[in-house]
């Protein structure tokens, strides 16, 4: 059984519904619409949950893939946003795709709990995955970094023409997109 990527599945996915719970939407939504990319993220993350319980060796590439990636989000996020260093010198959000500093405290660790999953299933799990297979991270921040910030502007503009429920702190706000455009 693959525990820790169980865990690194269920924190990304309450990272990702953090985001739409709080009004800036999660990542798709701008190209899927919130109902489609909830629903999508849903399903993903229940195939990874199901499937890491019961997971045969052969799995452990893609296993590695799905930590790898989600530990690269993780990275992207504290690199591409404003970001301060807490009194043990590790990045801490003060401001994230709209969520705004209010919200920072729950974001943050919900951000380091993914991470420290993806980091200890890395090493700990996918056992039978190439050990190159990790340094797939490395390459893929900047490319979620540039994704995380088109996925911005693009609800942004929805919010502008389109408010509603799932993109309410974006309406009318320019102040995150001007910090990253």
């Amino acid at each position: 059984m693959n525990g820790l990527t169980r865990a690194t599945a269920a924190a990304t996915a309450g990272h990702l519904f953090f985001e739409l719970a709080a009004g800036v939407g999660m990542p798709l939504a701008s190209v899927l619409g919130p109902f489609t990319a909830a629903t999508a993220w849903t399903v993903g993350t229940g195939t990874a949950w199901r499937t890491a319980g019961t997971r045969p060796a052969s799995a452990d590439s893609a296993f590695a893939v799905l930590n790898s990636v989600s530990l690269a989000a993780v990275i992207a996020h504290l690199t591409a946003w404003p970001r301060r260093r807490t009194r043990l010198a590790i990045p801490w959000l003060a401001d994230c795709e709209g969520l705004g500093p209010r919200l920072m405290p729950y974001y943050n660790p919900i951000l380091y709990v993914s991470g420290a999953a993806a980091v200890a299933a890395l090493v700990l799990e996918n056992d039978s995955a190439s050990r190159r297979l990790p340094l797939l991270t490395f390459p893929l921040v900047p490319l979620l970094v540039a994704a995380q910030r088109a996925e911005h502007r693009r609800l942004k503009a929805i919010a502008a023409t389109r408010p509603g429920w799932w993109n309410r702190r974006l309406a009318g706000t320019g102040r995150c997109a001007a910090h990253h455009d």
